[in-house]
């Protein structure tokens, strides 16, 4: 048996096939080339760019400490004094605190997120979050971003055969999500003259896996922030979903200027 990265999909973009990552070298040699030498080849690609972690990027944010004291301090007047600056802290950790939650609505942080769909489908149970995703219903997916567990690694299969070489549940991953990918653009291909562009597209997606990535653009206020903070940076949350919400904090927290420092102690110190 000669090993191969090979999925069926082959389209070249500068001399590197698209689908498996080798190069027009790589495939004229590939029969030449010892058992040892394409595993090396192999796991070389396994760092290949598809692979990635699931990414988040800060675009935009409205609104900081003093927008949320104003709004609170609407009913009874909004200047702002040196002396009621010097209590916002103490207002804004009262109101997280006592449940008076309608002033951190009046401010938005604003990502951009390449997630795998498991996680997305996290981030669209947050209803009051506002969401926009990439769709394989409009458009065929040509850059196939997946997800690999990296607490997978150096996890063996068992009872694999004594006459292959040694596998890790992390090539099995990969090795499924790259047949369905190319499953998912041959069917496209095949069912497009029968079935027309729009449907071929919107149902040859079911061949891709919970592990294939999507781009999305999601807003929150800050008030539906803290509910997304308190859910999914929690133990019990899934561990992807945990590492998203984790960074989406440390984004925020960082902002130059720390315009959320008090509302984001306020929220951390009321999730429970």
């Amino acid at each position: 048996m000669i090993s191969s990265p090979c999925n069926s999909y082959c389209k070249f973009e500068n001399d590197i096939c698209k689908s498996c990552g080798r190069t027009r070298e790589h495939l004229f040699n590939w029969i030449k080339y010892t058992e040892e030498e394409r595993i090396a080849i192999m796991n070389e690609l396994n760092t290949n760019k598809k692979q990635m972690n699931n990414k988040i990027e800060l675009i935009g944010y409205y609104g900081n400490d003093a927008v949320h004291a104003c709004s609170a301090w609407t009913s009874t007047t909004r200047e702002l004094t040196d002396e009621k600056i010097k209590r916002i802290d103490k207002l804004l950790a009262m109101l997280a605190r006592d449940g008076h939650h309608t002033p951190f609505e009046k401010s938005a942080i604003h990502f951009l997120v390449d997630t795998d769909i498991a996680s997305h489908i996290h981030l669209l149970k947050h209803r009051i979050s506002s969401l926009n995703a990439e769709s394989a219903r409009y458009k065929e997916l040509k850059e196939d971003k997946y997800y690999i567990p990296e607490d997978w690694n150096d996890i063996e299969v068992s009872n694999w055969p004594n006459d292959m070489p040694m596998r890790y549940w992390t090539d099995v991953l990969k090795d499924y999500t790259e047949m369905g990918n190319g499953l998912y653009h041959k069917c496209i291909a095949d069912l497009e003259p029968v079935l027309g562009r729009k449907r071929a597209k919107e149902s040859a997606r079911f061949f891709k896996t919970y592990n294939s990535q999507i781009q999305a653009d999601v807003m929150f206020n800050m008030r539906s922030f803290a509910n997304f903070i308190k859910l999914r940076n929690s133990q019990h949350a899934q561990k992807e979903i945990r590492e998203i919400a984790q960074r989406m904090w440390d984004l925020v927290a960082t902002i130059e200027g720390e315009p959320f420092k008090f509302t984001l102690e306020a929220i951390w110190n009321g999730r429970n």
